[in-house]
Parts: structure tokens; C-alpha cells; sequence
């Protein structure tokens, strides 16, 4: 195997055995940038995913568009500035262009289940979260759009941002989905209440 120098040159003669070279400078900021994305990856994927789904996009289509914006993302990565945001956007752009299938009923498990509940509650939740994503497809795209955000905590400035409109637009554009959806969800009463 051919004995590879690191460092300034000739002076640094060849590697000492045992011992890991300094990393330069660049590189170092590489691996620390590539350690960073790795972290958010994990830690932001399955909600990427969630927020696709709730645009009408099955668990496989959401998990290939949540894939293709964090590759994209991962290109220019410490270029973004609003990384959740940015995300979305290119999530749900990804998921747009793929080729248009016929509405189909929301029958697979989203990717990420709560822990700790038995079958019953298991149940329930899968029929709350189909009731909540059929209301989300019956919203107009721009009141769905920032809905979705939302629920992904998305702070309506950075929505403004990515949307390209103002705070306010957002603000009322929020204001109209959740009317709509008290709407189709409607307002269940308390057990035992009249």
C-alpha cells in the first residue's frame, strides 16, 4: 500500500503509525458540516415525511420526496438559512412532480406511531389521523400548505420567508384553514356533556 503524506509537505515526513494525522483545515469543516446535516437528518426526517403525507402524498411517495430535499439540502447545506422551511419547500415541490395517480384512500401506517399505547388506542389514533389528513386535502393549497407548517412548528415569519408573502398574508391564510377545518372536523363534546 502506498504511504499517503498529510500536512504541508516534504517537512512533515511520512506518517507516524498509530497516530491520525491532523485534519486540514477544510476538511475539519466538512466533517464538522457533515456531522451537523447527519444530526438534523435524524432528527427531522420522519416529521418531513409526516408533513409531505399530510399533502395527500401515501407514506412511499412522502418518504422518497422527504429523501430528495434532504439530498438537494445536503449539496448546499450550510448555504440555508431557514432549514425547515427550505425543506418543505423542496419536499413538497418533489412530491408535486411526481406523476399525478387518482385519489386514493389513506390505508398505510404513518412512519412514526406513538409509543406506549395498546390496540385500542393504536386504533383510534390511525382514525383521528385519517380524519385529519382527509380535512387537510379538502383545504385550498395555500391554506394546506401554511396548515401544514404550522403543525410542523413553522413560525409564520419563516413561512413568509419561504412563501414569499408577508406575515400577515400567512397569519390569514391560517386563520381560514383552522375555520375550515373546525368545519369538517367539527367540535366533539365532552363525554357526558348535553
Amino acid at each position: 500500500m502506498d504511504d499517503v503524506r498529510h500536512g504541508p509537505g516534504p517537512a512533515a515526513g511520512p506518517p507516524r503509525p498509530g497516530r491520525r494525522q491532523p485534519a486540514e483545515p477544510a476538511a475539519a469543516a466538512e466533517e464538522g458540516t457533515r456531522e451537523d446535516f447527519a444530526r438534523y437528518y435524524r432528527q427531522h426526517r420522519a416529521g418531513l415525511t409526516r408533513f409531505v403525507m399530510r399533502h395527500g402524498a401515501n407514506p412511499h411517495e412522502a418518504a422518497d420526496a422527504a429523501q430528495a430535499a434532504f439530498i438537494e439540502a445536503f449539496r448546499s447545506w450550510h448555504h440555508i438559512d431557514h432549514r425547515a422551511a427550505w425543506l418543505r419547500t423542496v419536499a413538497l415541490r418533489m412530491f408535486l412532480r411526481q406523476s399525478v395517480r387518482p385519489e386514493e384512500e389513506l390505508t398505510d401506517a404513518a412512519p412514526e406511531r406513538a409509543s406506549g399505547c395498546g390496540p385500542l388506542e393504536a386504533v383510534v389514533l390511525r382514525e383521528q389521523q385519517a380524519r385529519v389528513h382527509a380535512a387537510l386535502d379538502r383545504l385550498p393549497g395555500k391554506q394546506r400548505q401554511v396548515m401544514t407548517w404550522y403543525l410542523d412548528g413553522i413560525s409564520t415569519d419563516e413561512m413568509a420567508a419561504a412563501l414569499e408573502t408577508t406575515p400577515a398574508a400567512v397569519r390569514q391564510n391560517l386563520a381560514r384553514a383552522r375555520a375550515h377545518l373546525r368545519q369538517h372536523l367539527g367540535r366533539r363534546a365532552p363525554e357526558g356533556a348535553p
